[in-house]
């Protein structure tokens, strides 16, 4: 509990700072979202069933940013129906070519008995604005009091100004709090259909250690979503 309190703490002051070091430079975006399953690293977070997305999201010129992002979530044995994706951070550009982003998300899943909130830290190296490498480590990953490691490699590519590939593998450390670790990956075909509106189809496929660890909701899958950005 001192843990999580200090999580808390450390979370609500940061994204304070963040928000007032530079308030007479906030730019704010967000989006919305409605998708056929909500696929989080290879697994199902509704165990199939469709999800209603958002997000908004406070960013400074100097890289400082907060954002917070929620969906409808269905877990097996939990009585979560909600998550919500609290973020702290700073990104921008390292030179012409190279990008990078640093934060910690915190996951909070509201009126869960026992509490299923947690917080990882992490960040993501983009290299041209087309490939990129992901890196996360959590204490507490899935709220299970033990330590988990995600790895993420991406790129994408574009056919022409309306169509893009993307494609990305991920490996999720978790021997020490599910006594075995998995890996997926994720293709998809995305469709720009307005400058702010776009369609995603995408293919999700798991190991067979995904299957078993978390049944329903790992194997292979196809996801369609439609989002709107501001």
């Amino acid at each position: 509990m001192y843990a999580l309190n200090k999580t808390l703490l450390w979370l609500s002051s940061a994204i304070s700072l963040t928000l007032a070091a530079e308030a007479w430079a906030l730019s704010v975006n967000g989006s919305a979202a409605l998708t056929s399953d909500y696929v989080w690293r290879g697994t199902s977070q509704t165990r199939g069933d469709p999800a209603v997305q958002g997000s908004l999201k406070l960013s400074t010129d100097s890289g400082w940013y907060a954002s917070v992002w929620g969906s409808n979530v269905e877990f097996d044995g939990a009585d979560a129906n909600t998550e919500w994706d609290i973020t702290a951070g700073w990104s921008g550009a390292l030179n012409p070519d190279w990008s990078l982003d640093l934060n910690s998300i915190y996951y909070r899943y509201p009126s869960t008995s026992p509490h299923l909130n947690w917080i990882e830290f992490g960040g993501t190296v983009t290299w041209k604005q087309n490939y990129w490498l992901s890196a996360w480590w959590s204490d507490d990953v899935m709220a299970s009091d033990e330590n988990g490691a995600y790895l993420q490699l991406g790129g994408r590519t574009y056919f022409n100004s309306l169509w893009r590939f993307e494609g990305l593998l991920g490996y999720y450390w978790l021997d020490h709090s599910y006594a075995n670790s998995y890996g997926h990956a994720q293709l998809s075909l995305i469709r720009s259909i307005t400058p702010n509106l776009e369609w995603r189809t995408s293919f999700h496929t798991t190991d067979s250690t995904a299957k078993s660890l978390f049944p329903d909701q790992g194997g292979e899958r196809l996801e369609v979503a439609l989002q709107f950005s501001f």
